[in-house]
């Protein structure tokens, strides 16, 4: 007949052997819980169209770290305008403020905010590739009875949505009224958007402000 100091010990080893065992599969568990995903996000476009303007919705990763702007409006670099006037935060791109033919205001000034976007997302490591959702508020130039929906979705594509997604080309993109040409970034990215009019936008000359959510690549972290 075993001792009782012998059916002490025999019972204390049977725990300690079940409790590791549990610990361990715990341990397997939390690691498996534990690994990420490596899907970042994707755009959900229309079948069929090989150069949509914008994606229907964008899948987001559980683990994606995100960017998220605020509302970004044009710089008044042309001196040769009234300050405070909607001429005077053309894009300095057109020199003296001239515009070419056909080219609008809302048009020149979307160029200057989407480069100001440009800048505001290269400083946190990231590239207009990694917009995923756009948010616009327009409002109408003076004396026009509507926003200019037209001049802003040609200065939108100068950025964004300019490849042909079957052959990979660029696509031509016209500024105004001048025969399509390359644009200003090549850029494949086809983010969510609306696009509203507004009564008007918190800085008196702004036709334009735009906000926008991007997403860190795999492997790059927010600075």
């Amino acid at each position: 007949m075993k001792s009782r100091t012998t059916k002490i010990v025999a019972a204390a080893f049977a725990a300690t052997v079940v409790l590791s065992t549990a610990t361990a599969c715990t341990t397997d568990t939390a690691e498996a819980d534990t690994v990420k995903s490596s899907f970042v996000s994707k755009s959900v476009l229309e079948a069929g169209q090989a150069n949509p303007m914008i994606a229907q919705g964008v899948a987001i990763g559980s683990d994606t770290a995100m960017y998220k702007t605020s509302g970004i409006g044009p710089s008044a670099g042309n001196k040769t305008a009234p300050e405070g006037s909607p001429e005077s935060y053309i894009d300095s791109q057109f020199s003296g403020g001239v515009l070419p033919a056909g080219v609008s205001v809302t048009e020149a000034q979307g160029i200057n905010v989407l480069k100001k976007i440009r800048d505001n997302l290269e400083a946190q490591g990231l590239s207009l590739e990694d917009v995923v959702t756009m948010r616009v508020f327009l409002d109408n130039a003076p004396g026009a009875d509507k926003a200019d929906y037209a001049g802003w979705n040609r200065a939108y594509r100068q950025f964004f949505a300019n490849t042909n997604l079957d052959t990979g080309d660029t696509e031509l993109v016209p500024m105004g009224t001048a025969a399509p040409i390359a644009p200003i970034e090549r850029n494949s990215a086809r983010p969510t958007r609306f696009a509203l009019e507004v009564a008007g936008l918190p800085v008196a000359g702004w036709l334009v402000e735009v906000e926008v959510d991007a997403v860190y690549p795999e492997g790059k972290e927010p600075a």
